[in-house]
């Protein structure tokens, strides 16, 4: 039978065809790990190169993707980490209050680009800045929790990516129960790239992610990361980096070389308020 190897990923490179949740070395930059947690590895889990293929193509071609999933699967981390790997100067996050209006994200996308000054007051000068400084080169849009936008909010990004030549990518993050309204645009239909999906780690997934995640877990059985998963984490990474933060601690406290289940016990007592389930 005839076999093909399978192509190397735009972002990913060689280690995308690797052993699952192979770590990637210094890629991603100091504080984009939650909580800065020393020594946390990224990995390539099944949502990151999910989200790294869609974001490739969608800046490739100017659209937008659209990434879901629940809180603390790590949607953010995988987005911004890709897009450092496509360019660490393409990236625009946009900041800006919980229920915005299109002036809020003119002065958000002002204040990304790093324009001169405060973002004028008239919407048209205000564009003009925006618009000439978004065809100097392609950049990636990355708009947090985007199911709370209105629909003028929509219709200005489709605004924005329908006006320049080349398009504009932008990058949708929003929880599962938003998908509804980020699928109600329907101007998203013929505009998106990707949907990718984060989904939790499985319980088989955790005992080889975990490991490969930080060395403090190394030297725990199988078994109990799974017992700890089901209790505490459900296969979100963003609670096992909370659960290797205290860990670290009560290491560095005890002086012990390596946690015991006495121990992670404790630790998930403390992080869970010592709740059973």
């Amino acid at each position: 039978m005839l076999t093909t190897t399978p192509p190397l990923s735009v972002v990913w490179g060689a280690a995308a065809a690797a052993e699952p949740f192979a770590v990637m070395e210094d890629a991603a930059p100091s504080g984009l790990h939650f909580l800065d947690t020393p020594g946390v590895r990224t990995l390539l889990t099944p949502g990151m190169l999910a989200v790294g293929d869609a974001l490739a193509d969608a800046y490739s071609q100017g659209r937008f993707v659209c990434v879901l999933g629940d809180a603390g699967v790590g949607k953010t981390f995988a987005v911004h980490t890709a897009a450092r790997r496509l360019g660490e100067l393409l990236l625009l996050p946009l900041h800006f209050r919980a229920q915005p209006a299109p002036a809020d994200l003119r002065a958000a996308l002002h204040r990304a680009l790093g324009l001169r000054g405060e973002a004028p007051a008239d919407p048209g000068a205000a564009d003009a800045w925006i618009r000439r400084a978004l065809a100097l080169k392609p950049r990636i849009v990355v708009v947090e929790d985007a199911h709370r936008l209105s629909a003028s909010c929509f219709e200005y990004l489709r605004f924005l990516h329908d006006d320049l030549p080349q398009g504009l990518c932008v990058v949708l993050i929003a929880q599962a129960r938003g998908e509804r309204s980020l699928r109600a645009q329907r101007m998203l239909a013929t505009r998106s790239a990707g949907w990718p999906y984060i989904w939790p780690l499985t319980r088989d997934q955790v005992q080889k992610a975990v490991p490969a995640l930080h060395p403090v877990w190394q030297s725990v059985a199988s078994d109990d990361l799974k017992a700890l998963d089901a209790r505490l984490a459900d296969g979100c990474l963003r609670r096992w980096v909370v659960l290797t933060l205290h860990t670290q601690r009560v290491l560095a406290a005890t002086g012990a070389s390596k946690p015991d289940w006495g121990m992670l016990q404790a630790v998930a007592d403390r992080v869970d308020g010592g709740r059973r389930p």
